[in-house]
């Protein structure tokens, strides 16, 4: 699966392994590595929604159309469809098996 990082400053930040160590520590930069790898391996969302140390699930509310993949206990990766709009079900909800491209758009530590 193909990632795109619009922000250019969280680009370098993941694009740069001193500069992702430096931003997050070295723990917490392996396992953002590792979040990459995993996105570039899978042929769409739905693989990487199988992976349970992920997490990957639909947000809601004013983050409705965004998901979110676990990095470590406190941080997690805000991605969505590139597509737009988004590949839909018949019943509204997102195909997962259809998107083959994402934005990466923040890491955040939710507590």
């Amino acid at each position: 699966m193909k990632f795109i990082i619009p922000n250019r400053k969280l680009s370098k930040r993941l694009s740069d392994p001193a500069e992702t160590v430096k931003a997050y520590g070295m723990p917490v930069a392996k396992r953002i590595n590792q979040r990459l790898q995993e996105f570039e391996a899978a042929e769409n969302l739905e693989v990487l929604r199988s992976f349970p140390a992920a997490n990957c699930h639909e947000l809601k509310g004013q983050n409705a159309g965004q998901l979110s993949v676990d990095v470590s206990a406190n941080y997690r990766l805000i991605i969505q469809p590139a597509e737009d709009p988004p590949p839909l079900k018949e019943d509204g909800g997102l195909d997962w098996s259809a998107v083959t491209e994402i934005l990466i758009i923040d890491i955040v530590d939710y507590h």
